[in-house]
This record gives C-alpha cells, structure tokens and sequence, in this order.
C-alpha cells in the first residue's frame, strides 16, 4: 500500500536529519501505528506521507487510492460554535461531491454518534468529536485512513471505545489504517503492524515481533 525508499528530512535541509534513509513497505489491509516518544518525527513522517512536507531524498509511493485523514484534535470548536454534528458533515459532503443525507445517517450510525447528529461539534466530549471526525474521513469511502495522535486529551474509556473501532473499521470494512500514536499501550493492542521511530531511524514489525525487540533490548 505505503512503499518508502531512502527517506530522508530535516526543517533546516541540512544536517542533522530527523528521519534518515527510512525504508518501509506498509502491507495494504493493515492497522499500523507510528509510535515514539514526543519529538521523535512522528507527525513529521505522517505529514512526508501526506504531501504537507517534502523529503530531502527519497520517495514515496501510495497505492493509487483515496485517502481520509484525522488530524490532532481540533480545539476551535467550542460550545458556542454554532454547527452541529450533521452541518458539519453536510458541508464535507458537498466539499467532496456526495449528495444526500443517507450517507451521513450511515456513517454516525456506525460510530454510534447517531443520536448525536443535531447536538453542536463543540458541546460533544473529545472522545464523541474524534468519533465526529472519523465519520468526516469515512465519507469519501477511503480505502487508507491516517490518523494523527487520536487518543490525545481524552478519558481512558473513550480510549478504548475509539481504537476497537479503528479495529472494527481494519476488520470489517478492510481499511488500511496508519495512525501516528503516542499511546503505545493502546497501539500495542489494538495494531496489526507497529512502526517505532526512534534515534532518526524507523521499523516496521509486526506486533509479535515488536514484543520479541522490546524483550530484547530490556535484557
């Protein structure tokens, strides 16, 4: 799905490099997780792989598909910001050409933010708007969804409501999921595939593999 050859970047476009010759192959019908410490270019691999930044050397290649993409938790909307949930997504629909609302409907049904729809983005928990937000992504019918950073300020149970329906997502529907995380645990357990970036350099392994490496180091 995701193949990346000799990628290399800094902000100074010089030396030192905060991802150095990284070489990965993200299988299709994966749910791999970009995990590391705060400061370790997570965001900064997502954005190369979004197109928001251009590497030094190397290249990228996407399996031609469609893409939907959940940034860090939007903090505009407050409680007085006057849209609710289905205006929201009315608005992407017709941003990316969809007509109707059954769509809509469907998809805040399958997030269990139905009853939601006509309640403002802002008054929603963060939990319930990164649910909003997926749903937003999910429109276009992606068949890769990149998330970046999903569980960051909110409660452990949305937590764990949110990453089995990533999983639910990867094993129903077959979407190729690629989530930057600082919450390893969560990616751990819920991740098909783990990507660890760290000390300018990155892997990709499967998680059996991953607790094997981790096992290793610790002795």
């Amino acid at each position: 799905m995701i193949q990346i050859n000799d990628l290399t970047f800094s902000y100074s476009g010089g030396m030192p490099y905060i991802l150095n010759n990284i070489n990965l192959n993200i299988p299709k019908g994966s749910f791999t997780s970009i995990i590391g410490e705060n400061g370790s270019a997570k965001t900064t691999l997502l954005k190369l792989l979004l197109g928001i930044l251009t590497p030094l050397k190397g290249d990228i290649t996407i399996e031609k598909c469609s893409i939907g993409y959940v940034a860090q938790k939007v903090d505009g909307f407050n409680s007085s910001f006057p849209i609710t949930v289905y205006e929201l997504l009315k608005v992407h629909c017709r941003t990316i050409g969809i007509k109707g609302s059954n769509s809509i409907d469907s998809i805040l049904d399958y997030v269990n933010m139905k009853d939601f729809k006509n309640s403002l983005v802002g008054s929603l928990s963060g939990g319930q708007q990164q649910r909003v937000f997926i749903a937003k992504a999910l429109l276009g019918e992606p068949e890769l969804l990149m998330l970046d950073e999903l569980s960051s300020g909110v409660d452990e149970k949305n937590q764990i409501e949110l990453y089995a329906l990533l999983q639910r997502l990867n094993r129903e529907k077959g979407l190729t999921i690629l989530s930057v995380d600082h919450n390893i645990t969560r990616a751990l357990e819920y991740s098909t595939h783990v990507i660890d970036v760290r000390d300018f350099n990155a892997s990709l392994y499967e998680l059996n593999e991953y607790e094997t490496q981790r096992e290793r180091e610790v002795l």
